[in-house]
């Protein structure tokens, strides 16, 4: 029986996805040859990475004259380091809003590179909200933020006017809502969420901005380097990015990001109207900043836990439980789960509350 998938990355992708992907690690595209050993210079896998980096731009809705799309490796976590190595000027500094885990291993690794301005913090309050009336400094060499924060439930739904360039780790919502992308000079994101398996990163990049940097770049960590060698500086991650293009291939044919988008709602509606109306539940986030992705939520009382986690092993849902920093459960509803996994779900703490 096939799970109804919860995980937060890696994580659920289209069944037709997987079923491609898996013929072509026995015979890709009648060469004989395997996806998992054809050459990432020929012609096959050329045409696929250049397929994958238009197709990203085009569902991005950006220009191909002004931004170039990446696949890279080391995860998002390495773009801590790069963003600041290539954006940084020598003894600079840059703006950063500190809503999450990922977004403070950001600022630690740029600290690195010279000065960072924490515009904006939700630690506090165990980063339980999206910080807001902040303002970005325009003495800054960039402006940082993450979208979407997969630990704990919250997502930006508003993102500010600077007047330096935007930097956003979209790494747990790329392509699942509407946004006006032109407004970013530069979007990262690991590929485990919505775009394809753990192995390749995402960057995007308005070419102007980079060439501005007074700093000595080693050549596999610069962006120019890295589009003069269109992806291809060092081996990519070829699985990776060929199952990458196989979901965008799913993404457009669903009707792309605008279509996506109403049925990622759809679930979140219904799951958050459970949360709130069930009374053996609670949410974590504040209602405003509540993610679409990634829905946090507790037991009002922890005696359940056996009963709820149980209920739900019985009726095939994986990787319901919340971080292991933070406890609780948390619902990371991708791109590519049902609205049908969404139902099980709810059937389960109405389940519940109707045992105990």
């Amino acid at each position: 029986m096939k799970k109804h998938n919860y995980s937060a990355g890696p994580c659920i992708l289209a069944q037709e996805v997987f079923e491609k992907a898996a013929q072509a690690v026995l015979d890709y595209n009648n060469s004989g040859l395997s996806i998992l050993e054809i050459s990432h210079r020929s012609k096959d896998f050329v045409a696929i990475i250049e397929q994958a980096r238009a197709l990203v731009l085009e569902l991005l809705k950006l220009d191909p004259k002004e931004y170039t799309a990446l696949f890279l490796s080391g995860g998002a976590s390495h773009q801590f380091m790069m963003v600041p190595y290539n954006l940084m000027q020598t003894s600079g500094k840059a703006a950063y809003l500190d809503s999450g885990t990922w977004a403070n291993g950001a600022i630690k690794e740029a600290a690195f590179f010279g000065e960072t301005v924490v515009v904006g913090s939700s630690k506090d309050q165990n980063y339980n909200y999206i910080p807001k009336g902040y303002t970005v400094p325009e003495a800054v060499d960039y402006f940082h933020c993450t979208s979407n924060n997969t630990i704990y439930g919250t997502q930006m739904k508003e993102f500010p006017a600077a007047k330096v360039p935007v930097v956003c780790d979209m790494s747990s919502d790329i392509f699942s809502r509407v946004l006006d992308f032109s407004k970013f000079d530069l979007i990262y994101a690991g590929a485990q969420k919505n775009l394809g398996p753990a192995g390749t990163t995402l960057v995007v990049i308005k070419n102007r901005i980079l060439g501005k940097s007074t700093r000595a770049i080693p050549s596999i960590l610069d962006y120019e380097k890295q589009i003069k060698a269109q992806s291809m500086y060092n081996t990519p991650a070829v699985f990776a990015i060929y199952t990458s293009l196989l979901t965008l291939q799913w993404l457009k044919k669903q009707g792309g990001i605008a279509a996506i988008e109403k049925i990622n709602n759809q679930k979140a509606e219904l799951l958050y109207h459970e949360i709130d109306r069930n009374p053996l539940f609670e949410g974590t986030v504040r209602p405003e900043d509540r993610s679409t992705m990634n829905a946090t939520f507790l037991l009002r009382n922890m005696a359940h836990a056996p009963i709820f986690e149980a209920l739900c092993e019985a009726a095939g849902i994986s990787g319901i439980k919340g971080h292991r920093s933070v406890g609780g459960y948390r619902a990371s509803m991708y791109n590519a789960l049902p609205i049908a996994s969404v139902l099980v779900l709810v059937a389960v703490m109405q389940e519940l509350e109707s045992k105990v």
